[in-house]
């Protein structure tokens, strides 16, 4: 099973899968998309919602997972967070992927062991984990890498639930 993690931000777009099999997680791709603050947010969230397409197209995920957007202080920001993350969505909706939401706090304990970890432990984490020799840059990937960790071990919990 391939799953997608995404960390939606206008400015930057993590990007990053992973293989799921048995207990085994193992790295498939990450990548950053970038777009410039001089086009405007319309064009910026179609690149943003063409890599995603495309990333699709490439790897066939059967699993989207999108960080939600929480409360921030700049009223702005957390609105653009929300409209790339609505590109992302789209992207993985119209091609037939189930999307799972997580907050940051969730992913942050799950692949951490504390929802207050910062985006340096976050990549440690991921890199251990994934067996990378480096940490994932830009953090906005390890965040899209730790999306879809925590998806996985929530399939692993549920499986051993069962």
């Amino acid at each position: 099973m391939i799953i997608l993690g995404i960390d939606p931000g206008t400015a930057v777009t993590g990007i990053g899968l992973i293989r799921f099999r048995g207990e085994a997680i193992s790295v498939v791709d990450y990548r950053a998309v970038e777009t410039s603050p001089q086009k405007k947010l319309p064009e910026r969230l179609k690149e943003i919602y063409d890599a995603v397409s495309e990333v699709i197209r490439e790897f066939s995920p059967q699993y989207c997972i999108v960080e939600q957007v929480f409360g921030g202080k700049n009223l702005r920001s957390t609105l653009l967070i929300g409209q790339a993350r609505g590109a992302a969505i789209m992207a993985a909706v119209n091609a037939g992927i189930a999307v799972a939401e997580y907050s940051p706090r969730e992913i942050k304990m799950s692949v951490v062991g504390n929802g207050n970890a910062s985006k340096p432990q976050v990549q440690f984490m991921v890199r251990n984990i994934l067996g990378l020799r480096e940490n994932p840059e830009p953090p906005d990937c390890a965040d899209a890498l730790a999306a879809a960790i925590c998806h996985a071990n929530r399939i692993k919990l549920e499986g051993r639930l069962r």
